[in-house]
């Protein structure tokens, strides 16, 4: 039993992701000459997440933490290539605790029928992993549709 618990503890500190400073810096400076060359407009959170509030959406309560969302997007890299479209027609459905911190962070801005543009730096998104169509650290840029809220 103490090897599992060794064993647990050794995988939730290799799983977390710690940038230095530096590191930080450099995902920032990347976003910034971004937004510098676009002539886009964002707000920055004090976590690093950069976006532009397109429609707050409907209602009184702001999404939670522990609600289910259906929503749609569009993931690009700041290169401007798209490397997914997740329509209206087949949306995704998680609840927002389950999704990554950029992506949380942002739907709680947002109320059901909101839409957000937002730029994610890696240490919010998937920091060293790598997937299929995302290299490991890198900066992502997503426009969020909120299609409904449970």
């Amino acid at each position: 039993m103490k090897w599992i618990g060794l064993f647990v503890l050794l995988l939730s500190i290799t799983s977390c992701t710690t940038y230095s400073e530096r590191d930080l810096e450099g995902f920032d400076k990347e976003i910034q000459a971004y937004l510098d060359s676009t002539g886009l407009k964002m707000e920055k959170t004090e976590t690093g997440l950069y976006y532009s509030i397109l429609n707050e959406g409907e209602g009184e309560k702001l999404i939670g933490y522990k609600d289910q969302v259906t929503f749609s997007y569009k993931g690009s890299f700041l290169n401007g290539n798209t490397f997914q479209v997740i329509g209206k027609e087949e949306p995704l459905v998680y609840k927002v605790n389950q999704l990554i911190i950029g992506w949380q962070d942002a739907l709680m801005m947002l109320k059901e029928g909101g839409r957000i543009h937002i730029i994610i730096p890696p240490q919010l998104g998937y920091a060293t992993q790598k997937t299929d169509v995302i290299p490991a650290n890198t900066v992502l840029m997503y426009e969020l549709e909120v299609l409904e809220v449970k």
